[in-house]
């Protein structure tokens, strides 16, 4: 069943990719972190306040984390799955719509693809089962809250860059 998700997935990569390569001009955006900037280049990156490096370095050792609990637990597959889903789709579909490449689209992409991984952390609350080995227990609150705590950040800057591409 993976092997049907993940051949249908690079599939619509390599379909999709001419598409994102189009002329997208994100040229006169300047580099940045926030929803209307562009974060992916060095410069963005650089540009990046100390405390959003920091977050983002917890935010990847935590998806990361998942590789150790997949074989057992789904909840973990859902995690990694959409971290690794997004990373390459959310470009590709942004930019197959003619829409810029930054910051905003970036959260818009976690919105879509980890909201799957929170749903089953928050409805089955698996770091309150204690059948579940204390490892996996603590995962499972780490990973609910970065995954909320960027929602709040995320929730907002999907919002300004929504209303940029669509106003």
């Amino acid at each position: 069943m993976l092997k049907k998700y993940s051949l249908a997935a690079f599939t619509m990569i390599a379909l999709y990719t001419p598409l994102a390569l189009a002329a997208v001009d994100e040229s006169s955006y300047e580099s940045g972190h926030g929803a209307l900037q562009r974060f992916g280049s060095s410069a963005g990156i650089a540009a990046t306040p100390l405390w959003v490096q920091i977050w983002l370095v917890i935010l990847g050792a935590s998806f990361l984390s998942s590789l150790f609990f997949v074989r057992k637990h789904p909840i973990a597959r859902w995690a990694i799955g959409g971290i690794m889903v997004s990373v390459p789709l959310t470009p590709v579909i942004v930019r197959s719509f003619g829409w810029p490449f930054l910051g905003g689209a970036i959260a818009l992409g976690h919105l879509v693809f980890w909201s799957p991984a929170l749903f089953l952390l928050l409805t089955r609350r698996p770091f309150l089962d204690e059948a579940n080995s204390a490892a996996f227990r603590l995962w499972a609150i780490v990973m609910t809250s970065v995954i909320i705590i960027s929602f709040i950040f995320d929730i907002r800057d999907t919002a300004i860059y929504l209303g940029h591409v669509l106003g």
